[in-house]
Order: structure tokens, then C-alpha cells, then sequence
């Protein structure tokens, strides 16, 4: 009798360690995310989210397809790499239901000296490149009329070409170039305007080295805000909760401003 109380004492001391082991187990949640500022901003808080009993799994994607499409179908929790227009026309167009969970950081478009080292000695039939996508090439504008180097079709807005500049005193010439390529073209050009996650990849600083720069409360900025998106109907999930509090803290706001010197701006 002994040894049958003994051997239950010692089953239900064990299933009391399984079910301690178990309880304390961390809740795993997966983020996608781009490389670079997205997922080092993810990093900074791994700690915080530690200690709340959450494991944050940062899964790095260098496209901007599959992390959407991950999250709809629940290999991801949430990802992180886009703004609201891009969100919105990719729901559209695949019938996703993926929602805004919160605003994060800014990547404000620079204007860097090239060929010319200053606005003020631009000369006339100057070459100043921009991105040539439809979203980037807008910005870029409005920051060369924001400069006061050209004046532009407000009626456009975010949609502006080169074909919507109603006035060009200088004579600029402008060149529409892929993202990434313009900051290689520095070099050839007197101007460029240039993406803020290519800066930073090409050792350039917004605060140091940029001529102007999109400001915070910009329409760009304004528009344009990366974001944490997740799927519709996980607004309350307690670890989802858990992640919009800490990227939205005053301790990832220090990490963005010390870290990327102006390049990147929180958004919160």
C-alpha cells in the first residue's frame, strides 16, 4: 500500500512539473518582415516581448508578394513592411482581408548632392534623378517643389509625374531611374532624390548628408507610414496587443531616432 501511494504522489508530482512546463511554455509569434528597417525594429523589442511570455519569430522576406499572402494564410501573425496604399490595392487585387494594426516608422525621401553640392548652386539644365515608380517619383517631386526648385500640378498629388511640373525656372532635367539604382547614379547626376532604406544601404545619412528631406508631417508622411498589418478578426489577440504596445513604445521611438540619424522616422 506503501508503494501504490508513493508511486501516485510521485505520477502526480509529475503531471504537476508537465502541466507547470506546459503553462510556462511561450506563445510563439510569427512577424514577416523586409530586412532592413523592418526587421531590425522588430529585434528591439524580442526582450520586452520575452518577458511577457511571447516569442517573436522574425521571418526576413525580400519581396513584397509573400508576406501578405503568408499572413491570409496563418503562417504568419502579422507582418510588417508596407504602407496603407499598398495594403489596400493588394486587398483588392487578392482578395485578402489583412488590416492595419498600427503606424511604425517613416522612411522619408532625401535630397542628396550629387554632381553640385549645394540647392543654391544648382545651375540651369541641371540632371537631379528621382525613383521612377508612380508613389516615389510623386514624393520626390513635391520635394523638389518643397526645395523651390519647381512648381507642380497640385490637382495630381501623390500621382505627379514629370509631365505635371507647370513650372521649371531652371530648366532641370529630370531622371527616372529604378529605387535602387539612383543612389549609384550620385556620381553622374547634380541631384538625386533618393529612398531612405537606399540611403541607408549606401552609407548616406538623412540628417548628415541630405541637401532637404520629406518632413514627419508631410502629405508623404502622412500617407506613406509603414505599418504592422494583421488579419481581420485578430484586433484583440492579447500577444497581437502585446506587439503594437512595444513597437509603438518610447524605447523603439529612441531605438528608430539613434539608429537611423533622420533616415527613419517613427510614425507614433
Amino acid at each position: 500500500m506503501k508503494r501504490i501511494k508513493t508511486a501516485v504522489l510521485a505520477a502526480l508530482a509529475l503531471a504537476a512539473a508537465l502541466g507547470a512546463t506546459a503553462q510556462a511554455a511561450p506563445i510563439v509569434l510569427k512577424v514577416g518582415a523586409s530586412l532592413v528597417p523592418h526587421a531590425a525594429i522588430l529585434k528591439s523589442v524580442v526582450p520586452v516581448l520575452k518577458a511577457q511570455g511571447i516569442d517573436l519569430r522574425i521571418i526576413e522576406f525580400t519581396d513584397y508578394v509573400q508576406p501578405n499572402l503568408a499572413l491570409q494564410n496563418k503562417e504568419l501573425d502579422a507582418d510588417y513592411f508596407q504602407h496603407l496604399p499598398y495594403l489596400s490595392d493588394f486587398n483588392a487585387k487578392n482578395g485578402t482581408k489583412l488590416v492595419v494594426g498600427v503606424y511604425v516608422h517613416f522612411e522619408p525621401l532625401g535630397l542628396y548632392p550629387g554632381r553640385t553640392k549645394s540647392i543654391a548652386a544648382l545651375k540651369k539644365g541641371a540632371t537631379i534623378a528621382v525613383p521612377n515608380d508612380t508613389t516615389n517619383e510623386a514624393r520626390a517631386l513635391l520635394l523638389l517643389e518643397s526645395a523651390g526648385l519647381i512648381k507642380l500640378d497640385h490637382a495630381i498629388g501623390l500621382k505627379a509625374t514629370a509631365k505635371d511640373i507647370t513650372d521649371n525656372p531652371k530648366g532641370i532635367k529630370i531622371k527616372e531611374l529604378e529605387a535602387a539604382q539612383v543612389a549609384r547614379a550620385l556620381p553622374d547626376v547634380d541631384l538625386a532624390v533618393i529612398n531612405g532604406n537606399y540611403a541607408i544601404d549606401a552609407g548616406l545619412s538623412a540628417a548628415k548628408d541630405a541637401l532637404k528631406a520629406e518632413d514627419k508631417d508631410s502629405l508623404a508622411a502622412k500617407t506613406y507610414a509603414n505599418l504592422l498589418a494583421i488579419r481581420a478578426g485578430d484586433e484583440k489577440r492579447s500577444e497581437i496587443l502585446a506587439l503594437e504596445k512595444a513597437l509603438t513604445s518610447e524605447a523603439v521611438r529612441k531605438f528608430i531616432l539613434d539608429t537611423y540619424k533622420g533616415a527613419v522616422l517613427p510614425a507614433f
